[in-house]
């Protein structure tokens, strides 16, 4: 197979798993691991190298804490409890993954459904955690918002995690 054509198989593949983050799939790590693959399957002798993979890799890494602290952080500035902040976390990926199937607009209805999800199970889950442990209602619906919010803005920020490695990668194609 052609350099090129390989290339554009690689890229076509990385712009599926890109959007996979929507679904709070592991999107950066599809990538790294294509380009890892992508690497031993050829003999090109130029374009990416390993050093790439290393930096996707560490990318993928920073992706997944970017979106596992956000999610927890502004909750905690607002006295979350810990199981409040893990039962928001375990909610939020339940709730993505049942928003997937309610909208029933093929892919911008899961996309939709699955960020919706993912919100409003970080917010039921810190609102339940709270609950448990008796805190005051008013208290209690700060902590989920803040859950929520902070669940959205790190999907964000491993977004850009994953469009970063993408356009590392494409780059790479051309050095």
């Amino acid at each position: 197979m052609s350099y090129w054509l390989s290339v554009s198989f690689l890229i076509a593949l990385n712009t599926v798993a890109l959007l996979s983050n929507l679904f709070l799939l592991p999107g950066n790590w599809f990538m790294a691991g294509l380009l890892c693959i992508f690497l031993l399957a050829s003999d090109f002798g130029h374009g990416p190298t390993w050093m790439i993979v290393i930096t996707c890799v560490a990318l993928a890494g920073l992706g997944e804490v970017l979106e596992f602290a956000m999610g927890s952080a502004k909750a905690a500035k607002k006295g979350a409890s810990r199981r409040a902040m893990l039962i928001s976390i375990g909610m939020s990926f339940v709730c993505s993954i049942a928003g997937t199937f309610l909208i029933p607009i093929p892919v911008v209805g899961s996309v939709v459904g699955a960020i919706l999800g993912a919100a409003v199970g970080a917010f039921a889950g810190a609102w339940l955690g709270e609950a448990w442990k008796g805190t005051e209602p008013a208290l209690r619906s700060e902590i989920g918002t803040a859950a929520m919010s902070g669940r959205l803005l790190g999907m964000l920020a491993k977004g850009v995690v994953g469009v970063t490695i993408f356009v590392v990668q494409l780059v790479s194609f051309w050095l």
